[in-house]
């Protein structure tokens, strides 16, 4: 009888095979065994191979026998080896590539087997599959860079990005989708957002110019302003002093009792409240300069405060008490007031201000016709203070105010505290923004898109704001590539293609070999 191909057999409870037939005698082609009449209908092999077959090799499954008896399984092992090598080498390549790629994540190649059969007495060949393994949690190096707006991230944690989809009227719509990245280098674009090489914008916080605070906490585009940085009127002057115990004024004489003192009989009047213009000089005579700072009113228009204290009494057991003056009106002649009393008595026991007084508040400041308003002299936690220096005069520790005038924007920086800054021709330095971070329950899931940006999955959770890493200004983070170790696996990969190649000829000869062998 003819030799009856493979796909008309049937498993038999017994693991023989069952093939159809009309009679007489034959042989399992697949096992040169010989074949028993079934049943006057079918012919049964009695090879010594035949194995009660598992469920999954009934049936359908019947080609795990077949492989067990072939070189097929061989084959097809061989086979995901060389494609799992090739995924390898595929990620291999990916890596080398962005080797110098700012802020990109190497993927990593794990490798799994996949089991056909395996018993202790038996094992059919498998095949393997190769995984990718992300390193999104792991930190590429940082380095520093000449560019103010590049920022790198110490730490676990993602900038916030958008990407833009369109342009309407000019300006560029960006999509709703939150991108993330660890891409830094940032700059100001023409629309004054700030987008890395790789086409997406940071997104954070805008902070208020006046407060220094963010404004709401929900992330958003950073747009910076070109405008003009307004003028801010001076509302407050910091202040802080350390007055003589005994001033050497221009009269002071210590063989005269009390000459280092200013009275109000001094000037020719009833209190301390002004100076005259015509006694400015008596009063000069009697006060130390307390220095002198720039204020602005609300047009941003400057004026110089000038300061001077004068000591106005003695008293037993060492109290002292100064006063502090303004001058008002530099252009006033007669009875006009040229110098003004801020109101305040500082009294002093010890050095040390007795009560203290933290500030006071000039009320409708005016100096030479320029209105302040209301303006506070903020002296700080006792720091106003007198000892003795040994030189008469007023040692001025720290002399500053709040306001500016306007200014045109000519650079921005980061911080490294994650604050923006915007640095104005005035020569003052704005807070302007702040960076938002988010981070992710499992960063490694994180789904990769082109430009060195991740997107959110399931997988990966929802992302959700954190302070846990620090924005390190003027530094990008390198790609996390080794080269060395790429090269390393690169060999590794290599070797193990060819054997798997070598694998397919070994099968290829071997299986021509069999049939050659009814020739």
């Amino acid at each position: 009888m003819a030799a009856i191909g493979a796909p008309t057999r049937q498993i038999l409870p017994g693991g023989g095979h069952r093939v159809p037939g009309k009679g007489g005698g034959g042989r399992c082609r697949e096992f040169h065994k010989s074949l028993k009449l079934f049943n006057d209908r079918a012919w049964s092999c009695s090879c010594s191979l035949r194995r009660k077959p598992s469920p999954a090799a009934r049936g359908p499954g019947h080609q795990a026998w077949r492989q067990a008896m072939s070189f097929y399984g061989t084959m097809t092992t061989a086979v995901t080896g060389i494609r799992a090598q090739s995924s390898a080498l595929g990620n291999i390549s990916d890596n080398i590539a962005n080797s110098q790629t700012t802020g990109f994540k190497r993927t990593e190649t794990s490798f799994e087997d996949i089991v056909t059969a395996s018993t202790s007495r038996n094992h059919l060949p498998g095949a393997v599959m190769a995984k990718p393994s992300y390193t999104n949690t792991v930190q590429g190096s940082i380095d520093a860079s000449a560019t103010k707006t590049h920022m790198a991230i110490n730490g676990s944690g993602y900038f916030i990005v958008s990407s833009p989809v369109a342009t309407v009227d000019g300006k560029p719509v960006y999509d709703e989708v939150d991108y993330y990245t660890r891409r830094g280098d940032f700059s100001l674009d023409k629309y004054g957002y700030l987008t890395n090489q790789s086409g997406y914008s940071l997104q954070g916080l805008m902070v208020d110019p006046d407060t220094g605070n963010p404004v709401g906490d929900t992330p958003g585009l950073i747009q910076i302003s070109r405008d003009f940085l307004k003028a801010r009127p001076t509302d407050v002057i910091s202040y802080e002093a350390n007055l003589p115990s005994y001033p050497k004024t221009a009269v002071a004489d210590p063989d005269i009792a009390n000459s280092e003192l200013l009275t109000p009989g001094d000037l020719g009047t009833a209190d301390l409240s002004v100076v005259p213009a015509n006694q400015e000089t008596a009063f000069l005579d009697r006060s130390l300069s307390g220095g002198a700072v720039t204020a602005y009113d609300t047009l941003g228009q400057p004026i110089s405060v000038q300061l001077r204290w004068a000591k106005v009494d003695n008293e037993a057991g060492g109290g002292d008490q100064w006063q502090l003056f303004y001058k008002s009106d530099d252009s006033a002649t007669g009875a006009a007031t040229k110098w003004t009393n801020v109101g305040q008595d500082y009294n002093f026991t010890d050095g040390q201000m007795d009560p203290p007084v933290n500030s006071v508040t000039v009320t409708g400041m005016a100096v030479n016709g320029v209105s302040l308003g209301d303006v506070t002299i903020d002296h700080g936690a006792a720091s106003i203070t007198q000892w003795d220096e040994g030189n008469g005069t007023v040692s001025v520790n720290n002399l500053d105010q709040t306001g500016y005038p306007s200014g045109s924007l000519v650079g921005i920086a980061v911080g490294d505290n994650g604050r923006i800054t915007g640095t104005y021709s005035n020569g003052k330095t704005v807070d302007l923004a702040e960076v938002s971070l988010a981070n992710f329950g499992n960063a490694n899931a994180l789904n990769k898109v082109d430009g060195t940006a991740f997107e959110a999955t399931q997988e990966s959770g929802e992302a959700f704001l954190t302070k846990g890493a620090e924005v390190v200004g003027s530094s990008l983070e390198a790609s996390n590539v080794d080269l060395a170790d790429e090269f390393a696996k690169l060999i590794t990969t290599q070797q193990a293609y060819t054997a798997g190649s070598r694998i397919i000829t070994a099968v290829d000869q071997l299986t021509q070999e069999t049939l050659n062998m009814k020739r």
